[in-house]
């Protein structure tokens, strides 16, 4: 989903690199995990043309833990055409049907209370609400899609979230019962401006709610193709709590959920508000303390668990090049174009398929490969499918099974490589 904020210092620039931490300001930040240069990475191209490619590295805030991308992109040349969809993520949208019914019940929400989403892409979170009476408004920098969800019954502002449209927001609908940002809370190089326009927002007894990417479960199971240049901060519970803490919110929850391959949905409320704090906050940052999520070493072993699969994965590929057989790319979203910058794919492929119709006959961002329906691996004759999209591996293999049947073979790249 968009950001939520429209940062001063890109408004002209197509990029600057990150000198502090985007959480608690410090300028103590060390370089942890060295990535490849990459062109922005949903910035699929109707006709070839030159793209710019900007640096990925992870760095780590010695302050509070929080990890960040080195290149920070002009919001407007990631969001304001954005096309991405929640109804085109494999099972998000049932997602988010049962967090609506969960956190309804948490919340207390009962007809008419206001819920608010950041970053509110086509809707589908708060349609869930007001399916339960909810009043609800989303904000979102996206302006055909905020569009399209305003027509469609979904009131949404097409701007960045800010203390000013946040004040504009609580002028016309009141304060909100409920905000929530899932999936965008990362998006965001002014974090600080964020958190103080969710505090503006906020009604006295109301929660935030949001989800992000775990920075455990990145390091864990190896999500490193998650690291975009949408996503700009790698979250931990130690160096959220310090945040919220400093801008008059309190972190009262945080739960690790399966979605994206590992998240975490974290709790908030207005400092001294009405509910205790869960045992789960002091239990997960107890838990970030024993595995020394923190640690440089950390990440220097992760970056050899990296360098191994890549090795591993190049490797077939090469081989099933040299006989002679035809390779499709199988996904084309961010994480793939990260994937095939890290693990140097784009000249081992012959080219990419996707379900996904805005994704189909268009170039990949950098390298242009081109991009089709699934048919084509069956049109094209290919050989071997490497299931970029390794986190779909099973419903892909499951739906191209007359393609195993036909002597093709899958190769899935992660988290460990397997041949199918």
């Amino acid at each position: 989903m968009p950001t939520a904020i429209q940062p001063g210092s890109t408004k002209r620039a197509t990029h600057y690199k990150a000198t502090r931490c985007l959480l608690c300001g410090s300028g103590d930040l060390s370089l942890v995990l060295p990535l490849a240069h990459s062109a922005v990475g949903n910035d699929y191209l109707r006709t070839r043309q030159q793209q710019d490619k900007f640096a990925l590295s992870l760095h780590l805030c010695g302050e509070c833990g929080n990890v960040q991308i080195e290149d920070i992109v002009n919001p407007d040349l990631l969001f304001r055409e954005y096309t991405y969809s929640t109804t085109s993520s494999l099972g998000l949208v049932e997602h988010f049907r049962k967090y609506a019914a969960e956190i309804a019940a948490q919340v207390g929400l009962t007809g008419g209370s206001l819920v608010a989403d950041i970053g509110s892409n086509d809707g589908s979170l708060l349609k869930a609400f007001a399916e339960r009476g909810c009043r609800v408004v989303g904000v979102d920098p996206a302006v055909e899609i905020a569009a399209r969800a305003t027509a469609e019954g979904v009131p949404t502002v097409p701007e960045y979230f800010t203390p000013e449209v946040a004040q504009r927001v609580r002028d016309e609908h009141g304060a909100a019962k409920l905000i929530t940002a899932n999936n965008v809370f990362a998006h965001s190089d002014q974090l600080p401006a964020m958190a103080d326009a969710v505090r503006q927002l906020l009604d006295a007894d109301g929660l935030f709610t949001f989800e992000v990417s775990y920075l455990f479960d990145i390091v864990q199971k190896m999500l490193f193709d998650t690291v975009y240049h949408e996503h700009l901060c790698y979250h931990s519970v130690r160096s959220l709590r310090s945040f919220f803490a400093v801008h008059g919110l309190q972190l009262i929850d945080a739960r690790r959920i399966p979605t994206k391959g590992g998240s975490l949905r974290g709790t908030v409320q207005l400092a001294g508000g009405p509910r205790s704090v869960s045992p789960e906050v002091g239990r997960l940052i107890e838990w970030e303390s024993i595995v020394r999520l923190h640690s440089p070493e950390t990440f220097r072993t992760y970056a050899r668990r990296i360098e191994v699969a890549k090795e591993q994965f190049g490797s077939i590929l090469d081989h099933c090049r040299a006989t002679g057989k035809v390779i499709a790319g199988y996904g084309a979203s961010p994480t793939v174009t990260t994937l095939i910058d890290q693990f140097h794919l784009a000249n081992r492929l012959d080219f990419l398929v996707d379900d996904n119709p805005v994704k189909q006959n268009t170039f990949s961002p950098g390298h242009h490969l081109p991009v089709y329906p699934s048919e084509a691996l069956y049109e094209r004759e290919a050989d071997v499918i490497a299931v970029l999209a390794w986190q779909y591996a099973a419903p892909i293999t499951a739906k191209h099974r007359r393609f195993a049947e036909a002597s093709g073979r899958f190769v899935v790249p992660l988290p460990q490589l397997q041949v199918v």
